[in-house]
């Protein structure tokens, strides 16, 4: 099982610091409306608190993502609370992008979308890879789809 370049847990807790700060700064100002001096405490007090719990969260996060191409699928495990693994068919791919936007850009990272046939929600996105790798999946996966249909048409 092949798992995320280690990068991607930044991104995930700079990302997480980033919500944790806006939060405790919401909170100190609303606070602070009523009980003069009080808001800056508790605010900081949020941030501590989501900024620990996200934290965290994003470290086990990284942990449980993993993913593998089989002979006849690409396997997705991922979610810390909530297991997910999904089977994505090779026959069912329609098409697959990699995709870096500017923090990932920032931190040398990029992910790999997969879009497949089927039902709403029937794509996954495999973040957290370096921008070569990420370019190789995307064209192992791209032939591998491609000699999949093939195979369904032949039989």
């Amino acid at each position: 099982m092949e798992t995320l370049n280690p990068r991607i847990r930044s991104v995930w807790i700079l990302k997480s610091t980033v919500f944790a700060a806006i939060l405790g700064i919401i909170v100190a100002v609303l606070v602070d409306a009523f009980l003069p001096l009080q808001g800056g405490v508790l605010g900081g007090v949020v941030f501590a608190f989501l900024f620990l719990a996200l934290g965290t969260y994003q470290v086990f996060r990284y942990r449980a993502w993993g993913f593998e191409i089989r002979e006849d699928c690409v396997y997705l495990e991922r979610g810390v609370f909530t297991r997910v693994k999904t089977l994505m068919p090779f026959v069912r791919i329609q098409h697959v992008d990699t995709r870096r936007s500017p923090l990932d850009r920032v931190f040398g990272l990029a992910s790999v979308v997969v879009y497949t046939a089927g039902s709403r929600g029937a794509d996954a996105m495999i973040p957290g890879l370096l921008p070569d790798r990420a370019t190789g999946l995307r064209e192992t996966l791209k032939g591998l789809a491609v000699e999949g249909r093939a195979k369904g048409d032949a039989v």
